[in-house]
This record gives structure tokens, sequence and C-alpha cells, in this order.
């Protein structure tokens, strides 16, 4: 397994590496020079409008080299653990409900990493004119005009669903378009509206089985319900109220009201070019309701929308895969640092004691009575947008880093008090052992099932803490897909239950797979079951 994971980090680092000569956006392994990009700090000085060297991505990436080398070499025949880890992990497989819970977050961790290639408005391939371009994993942007398109659209950047709409109309002899499995961006990428169809069955329009009641509409464009040509009000199948109609221009030119399914006479108010009859035979999609932000979940009409949209027009199914990865990327950045500093700090505590042990105790004390929430909406209101909007993510993750290390330096502190009296300490002194080889290479390794055990529960935080933060309005800038600010927006929408219901299934599910997880791992390592001293 840990030969495994250090061939994947070997072949990411070096898949991350030449992407970034090539100018290829590969899913995952470009977040480190996304982010090298993104914030000024980690990359060099602008030359010119020149974005500078994005040093940061090149570090990250050759340790990441680095690391999985390390792991193969080092591995490379075979993992040998003790008798005690082996039945340790012999335990964890025992506990199933443990076991699958983290079998299936490592497979939505390998879903998350699949990023644009499953998730996105970027076309994976196009074939226009005889020539392929794969706008997805390239850094440049495509305009519609590359493509053929004329007007408005020319000089835009290409709009890959309508070029695919386009080219199926035309045939294959346009061109193709092969575009993700969800064909929307988690942010960013808004639905307008979606015209679900209805029937109309001797004179009576039925939605499904049930008679029609509301509005009923004709565009001009089934792709773009939004542009209506008449719009007509239905009670029980009938039309009853109110009709308005609209000139490609959006101009309004007509009206009437109808009762009982007829025409009220003198109702009709026409002031449009040529007569009215003309205008109501122009040709137009069927009858459709049309639904505006936010869409109710549909899976027929003008597009498919399997949890529906959120109040800004983005597919929810494609905010929460948003979401997934940013507690995974969250996660992969908060948890190593947390530990570092936790772990680090605490057997130096335990190990030194005395003064250093004192000091850093007080500062402790002084940190932990600053209220968190405080600083983050300080620091909500401080930060320049201009900042907040390219960093927001790492200013949250380093609050939360500030505050979130020093309930480990009590946990490692006691576990190095304990074994510094032990045998083997003061053996690895006698015969010249440093510190740092006590510390790392004795002390750590007796007391890491401490830090295995609260790793899966120190997750489970960071996830309810993003969560509350953006639910309360001072988490992540809004380029950012969160579980909290879905969750935030169906509760100001309860007559859309479909935002509120899927925020609050995929959070409790995430949690409950965690903490099943951490359960599992806490009483595989329980040192009453098995202990050097059984």
């Amino acid at each position: 397994m840990l030969r495994l994971i250090g061939w994947l980090l070997l072949l990411g680092g070096i898949l991350g590496a030449v992407g970034e000569v090539q100018g290829w956006e590969l899913p995952t392994v470009r977040w480190p020079f996304h982010m090298s990009r993104e914030l000024g700090p980690l990359r060099g000085m602008d030359v010119d409008g020149v974005p500078g060297f994005p040093w940061f991505g090149w570090l990250w990436t050759g340790l990441v080299i680095l690391l999985g080398l390390w792991m193969v070499i080092r591995l490379w025949s075979g993992t040998h653990f003790s008798p005690i880890t082996l039945r340790r992990m012999e335990r964890f497989r025992e506990i199933k409900r443990g076991y699958y819970s983290l079998i299936i977050i490592l497979v939505l961790a390998a879903v998350a990493s699949l990023d644009h290639v499953l998730v996105g408005s970027e076309a994976l391939a196009v074939k226009y004119d005889g020539k392929w371009t794969y706008p997805a994993f390239s850094r440049t942007v495509e305009k519609g005009k590359d493509y053929g398109v004329d007007g408005e659209g020319a000089d835009a950047p290409a709009d890959y669903r309508f070029l695919q709409r386009s080219m199926e109309k035309e045939g294959s002899k346009l061109g193709r378009v092969i575009m993700p499995l969800l064909q929307y961006d988690p942010t960013g990428d808004t639905i307008t509206s979606v015209s679900t169809p209805l029937e109309e069955r001797e004179g009576v329009l039925y939605e499904g089985n049930e008679r029609f009641n509301g509005w009923a509409a004709r565009s001009y464009d089934p792709d773009v319900p939004e542009r209506r040509h008449v719009r007509y009000k239905y009670r029980e199948g009938v039309r009853a109220g109110e009709a308005d109609g609209w000139t490609e221009a959006g101009e309004r030119v007509y009206g009437a009201i109808f009762k009982d399914g007829k025409l009220k006479p003198g109702s009709v108010s026409w002031n449009g070019e040529g007569s009215v009859e003309d205008f109501l035979a122009i040709g137009s999609s069927p009858l459709g309701q049309v639904h505006f932000p936010p869409v109710p979940p549909t899976i027929r009409g003008s597009s498919v929308h399997l949890l529906g949209t959120t109040p800004q027009g983005a597919d929810v199914v494609a905010y929460l895969f948003g979401g997934l990865q940013v507690n995974f990327k969250a996660a992969l950045f908060y948890i190593p640092v947390v530990y570092l500093l936790g772990v680090t700090i605490g057997l130096l505590m335990g190990y030194f004691g005395g003064v250093f042990d004192l000091v850093v105790q007080r500062l402790i004390e002084i940190l932990s009575n600053i209220p968190f929430l405080f600083v983050v909406m300080i620091a909500s209101t401080a930060i320049p947008p201009k900042l907040k909007e390219s960093a927001g993510l790492w200013i949250i993750l380093g609050i939360l880093v500030l505050f979130g290390w020093m309930g480990m330096t009590y946990v490692m502190r006691t576990a190095a008090l304990k074994e510094k009296a032990r045998d083997y300490i003061a053996a690895s002194r006698v015969i010249g052992a440093g510190t740092p080889r006590i510390l790392f290479r004795h002390l750590l390794p007796n007391s890491i099932a401490i830090v295995v055990t609260l790793i899966p529960f120190s997750v489970s935080a960071l996830i309810l803490s993003l969560t509350s933060l953006d639910y309360l309005g001072f988490g992540l800038p809004p380029k950012y897909a969160t579980w909290g600010r879905l969750l935030g927006e169906g509760l100001r929408n309860l007559s859309s239950p479909w935002l509120v219901s899927s925020a609050f299934l995929v959070l409790v599910t995430m949690l409950v797979l965690v903490t099943f997880v951490g359960e599992a791992v806490r009483e595989a390592f329980d040192p009453k079951k098995f202990s050097y001293y059984r």
C-alpha cells in the first residue's frame, strides 16, 4: 500500500512538472501551480504583464517527487511492519464499518482528483474543420470565432455546450464536441433558465398525469427558454388569466386575457408589426414550464439537473462536487501542518520541560483565549477584497492552523513525559543519540498510536469548521463551492427544499464516514487490546 502511494506521488509530481512545462492543465497536479500564480508572494515578480516564475509550484512538485522517490526506494524490498502494527491493521480490517468507510472516502478522493475531466464546462476535445483541439487541457482560452461562431459570441470565450448542440444539429460534417460527464462548472457557470415539457391532451394541458397550474410558455429557441415568444396562465389545465407575447428582441407586443380556456372579447392588445395572427403563428418551441433559478430537479427538458440549481444558477451536483474538492484540498494542507506543529512542539515540551515548557504553555493559554470567531470576522472585513478573492482559502486555513495545533501539543506532551522515563530513552542517551534522533526515532514511534487515532476526528472538525464559517458568511469567497454556503442558501429558500436537503445529506454522510473511520482506528490502536507489554 505504501509503495503504491509512493508510485502515485512520483507519477503525480512528474505529470505536474511536465504539464507546467508544456502548458497543459492536468487534473489535480495543476493545483500547486494554480495556487502559485494566484498568490503574488508565491511567484516571482511580474515583468511587462507576464506573471513571474511560479517558484512555490515547482518547490511543492519537487518535494512530492522526492517524497515519492524516497518511499519507492525505501520500500522497494517490501513493507516491513512490526507484529503489533500488523495486528492493529488486521483488527482495523475486521471492523467492517470503519474499513468500508475508509474505502468509500478513498473512492471519493479519487473521484475528486479527476477535477475538470469529470465536471466542467470546457470541452475535453473538439473536432472542428478536421482539426482536434483539447480546450480543457490547454491554458489558452479559445474564442468563439475559433470554431466559426459569429456575432456577439465571436470574441467571447467559447460556449462549448452551445457549440455541441449546434454541431449535433448540423450532423457530423461540421465537427464533434466531447464534454465532461457533467457539463457545468461548480461556480461561475450560471444556468439562466430551464424549460420542462408539458403535454396537451384534448385541449387540456398536463404536467405528467396531473392538470397543469401556472405559467406555460413557448420560446423562440428551446435551448434558451428565457427567450419567450408567448406565455399563458393555466388553471386546471385550461387557459385562465393573462397572456403575454414578446418579440425576439425581448419587447412586449402582445397581451390578452383568457377565461375558461377561451379568449375574452376585447381583451387583446397589440402594438407590434404585422397582424396578431402572424405573430402567434411564428414557429416556436412547444409549450413548457420555464423555471428560473433556483431551478427544481429536472430530468427532462432543455437541460438536465438531477438536484436542481442554486439561486445563483449553479448546478447543485457540480456545486457539491466542488465542495468535496475544497474539503479534500483543505484537509491535505491543514492536517500535515497542524500535526507537524502540534507533534513537534508537544514532544519538545514534554522532553525538555522546565522553562521551555512553561513559556510555551503560557503562549498556548494566551492564544486559546482569543475568540476564534472574532478573528475570522476581523479578517473577513479587514482583508482587501482582491486579496480575499485570490487567497481566501489559504487565509481561512491559516487562521484554522493558528488555533488548531494547540490541542495536539498537550496530548504529545503527556506522551513524551511518560515515555522519556523509559529505559530505552536512557539507553539512547548513553550510546550518544542526539535529541532529534531520540524525539523522532524513539519517542514519536512509541506515541504514534495517539497521532493516528486523532487524525480522522481532526478531519471531521475541519469540515465542520469550514461549513460553519461559510454558513455564517465569514468563510471562503464565492469562487469556491462550499457546502456551508449551499446550506445557508437552502435555509433562506425553504420553498426550494432540494438545496438544504442536498447540502445536509452530503455533509452528514461525509462526517459519518470520517467518524466511522476514526472509531475503527481508535479501537484497533487501543493499547488494552494490543500492547508491547501484552
